[in-house]
């Protein structure tokens, strides 16, 4: 089933055993990366075993594309949502019934409704598919009440198996998940979170949006990308500037009109190179294998959604990006709504851990890669050689000195003014700046007024940020006002040492990723620069099949699979099986249309001309 249908020679990781327990009838609880191949793991159960697999997904605004992807390779796929009209759901109950489907998708929220239930007990259910499991637990990134729900599938249906599956769950959040889900006796399969093509990076924040724009022009020009804000006001700001510097993007969040999030969204799926700007709201479910790089310029809430995120670049295996410009506001701010959120204290207590774990992250002078695998409880290599960390090694230095200044400067406005102020102007009065502020309040006249001046006024505000990451200063009210906590007397007193992280001036990083002697099998083939106008030509020929059928590009093949192509060079049908995710439906339906492409001559060539001798041959976005 895996080589006839879907084209590939042989499964990944534990992707067999896992197959091999669920159409065994077993229970599953699946961990998996963004990218790993979860989906296979209950398709091909669906295939195999007898009735209908039934996929509970939360994603309505993607079942259409998730169906399409699964008839393009031949699966008799349907779906039931809301978007569809009383005649179009009749046709795929009397499909579902009369076992003329392989797999159905519903919403969770569906299983609400006594008519669906007793319209999967009509037909044969061959096993429930729990996707984006992670959506169960209470206080994680992407809560859905109707999940809570769904532990009743094993209360009517105790004989057919269940598999819940999630990118994105430390050890406490995966028991959360068998718990609610009432899957605690299920086999849990815990895949490596690691992704070895994308390359992380977390920058200062200085001026965001010039960043990005430098990091989109001078390493992923016309490449197809996420940028994630943390307000509708940035996202909208940040979608305009881009355009108006000649990058297409386009804005999402919730405070758009369906119509034009649906129509965004469609775009991006089915174009080549665009840029979405968006909240924290879109992309769950986004299937794009050629998303080069995502880019975060506000800081995430928690590692779990950072990591969720991110694994929405290179899913096809190339090198990708995931950048993060982070700086003193982003805590002042994160703190802010953490004190003002609603909630019992325990759960005040639970976005706080979830913050420092992301704050412990941006902060580290050691290997990234191998922190984010830590907080999912994965051990790695002390360097991966693919982390800015590792690429250029940050420098620490003892801050004790720059932290007492600080917390001095805080003791003093509140000792003698008895008045509360934010970090700007804490570090005017440290470096002695007579503003019309510093004025109005005699600062000029405190002791530590003009104390500081051996740093500089960036200098000073990443020193503040790395206090604030350490809970060695903290935040409080609307304004953002600092306070000492329990830790800054230790500080004060010369009983605890501040070790500080100091940034490197950063060489352009490579674009590559870190050679891997553990790619999968299949992995994305070398191009030689003699062979991209080929790819390119694929690339065409592909964009003009999905126009005429509608479909994203990617549904038709992934890039991978294209510059497998364009490397081995097949000239028969029987050798274009061989390309890994080329299977029998794609086979027959774009076989005779590959090999044409393949054995064309270039619209523009000569008999003895170089391949190579057009610069502008390839377009942007080969990697």
């Amino acid at each position: 089933m895996l080589r006839r249908v879907f084209g590939y020679d042989e499964f990944r990781g534990e992707q067999r055993e896992i197959v091999e327990h669920v159409i065994g009838g077993g229970d599953a609880l699946v961990l998996m990366p963004t990218g790993g191949g979860k989906s296979l793991c209950y398709q091909i159960p669906a295939l195999v075993r007898d009735g209908v697999g039934v996929v509970i997904s939360p994603l309505i605004a993607l079942m259409q594309d998730q169906v399409d992807a699964l008839r393009a390779l031949g699966v008799r796929a349907g779906f039931l949502n809301s978007t569809q009209d009383v005649d179009e759901q009749r046709l795929v109950q009397a499909e579902f019934v009369a076992g003329r489907l392989d797999v159905l998708y519903l919403a969770p929220e569906r299983l609400r409704n006594e008519a669906t239930l007793r319209l999967l007990d009509r037909g044969r259910v061959s096993l429930f598919a729990i996707d984006e499991a992670h959506c169960v637990a209470q206080w994680g990134h992407d809560f859905r009440p109707d999940y809570l729900m769904l532990s009743q599938l094993h209360e009517r249906w105790p004989d057919v198996p269940r598999i819940a599956l999630t990118a994105t769950a430390t050890e406490a959040t995966r028991q959360e998940i068998a718990t609610r889900l009432d899957l605690t006796a299920a086999r849990h399969f815990v895949a490596s979170f690691d992704r070895p093509n994308i390359q992380y990076r977390i920058a200062g924040k200085v001026e965001p949006r010039k960043q990005l724009l430098e990091l989109l022009r001078g390493e992923h020009k016309g490449d197809a990308g996420i940028v994630y804000c943390l307000s509708r006001a940035s996202v909208e700001k940040t979608a305009g500037f881009l355009t108006e510097q000649g990058v297409e993007a386009l804005p999402y969040h919730a405070g758009l009109d369906p119509r034009t999030r649906a129509a965004h969204q469609s775009r991006f799926l089915r174009e080549d190179g665009l840029v979405m700007v968006a909240t924290i709201a879109f992309g769950m479910g986004i299937d794009k294998p050629d998303v080069r790089f995502v880019a975060h310029l506000d800081l995430p809430k928690s590692v779990e959604g950072y990591y969720q995120e991110t694994g929405r670049a290179g899913r096809d295996g190339l090198p990708s990006t995931a950048w993060l410009a982070y700086g003193l506001q982003d805590v002042v701010q994160q703190r802010k709504m953490i004190n003002g959120s609603e909630g019992d204290a325990a759960h005040r207590r639970r976005l706080v851990a979830h913050l420092d774990a992301m704050l412990a992250l941006c902060e580290t002078v050691e290997c990234r890669r191998a922190r984010l695998l830590a907080y999912f409880g994965q051990s790695a290599s002390e360097s991966c050689g693919n982390c800015d960390t590792c690429l250029a090694p940050p420098e620490t230095w003892d801050g004790t000195v720059a932290a007492q200044k600080i917390l001095s400067t805080v003791v003093r406005l509140k000792r003698e003014r008895n008045q509360k102020f934010g970090a700007g102007q804490i570090i005017d009065i440290l470096l002695g700046r007579k503003t019309a502020k510093v004025i109005q309040f005699d600062h000029d006249r405190l002791s530590v007024f003009g104390i500081g001046t051996e740093l500089k006024e960036a200098e000073w505000r990443g020193v503040l940020r790395q206090l604030l990451a350490q809970g060695l200063i903290g935040v409080e009210g609307e304004y953002g006002t600092l306070v000492l906590t329990e830790g800054s007397d230790e500080v004060l007193r010369g009983r605890r040492q501040v070790p500080l992280r100091r940034d490197p001036v950063r060489a352009k990083p490579a674009r590559a990723a870190r050679a891997d002697s553990s790619r999968r099998s299949g992995a994305p083939a070398d191009l030689p620069p003699e062979l991209e106008p080929l790819f390119e030509r694929l690339r065409a020929w592909r964009a003009e099949a999905a126009r005429e059928q509608g479909i994203p590009a990617y549904m038709v093949f992934h890039d991978a699979t294209l510059r497998q192509m364009a490397v081995s060079g097949p000239t028969t049908l029987e050798e274009l099986s061989g390309i890994s995710g080329v299977g029998e439906n794609k086979l027959a339906k774009y076989g005779e249309g590959i090999l044409a492409v393949l054995a064309a001559e270039p619209a523009d060539a000569t008999p003895d001309e170089d391949a190579t001798s057009d610069e502008d041959a390839a377009a942007p976005g080969v990697s």
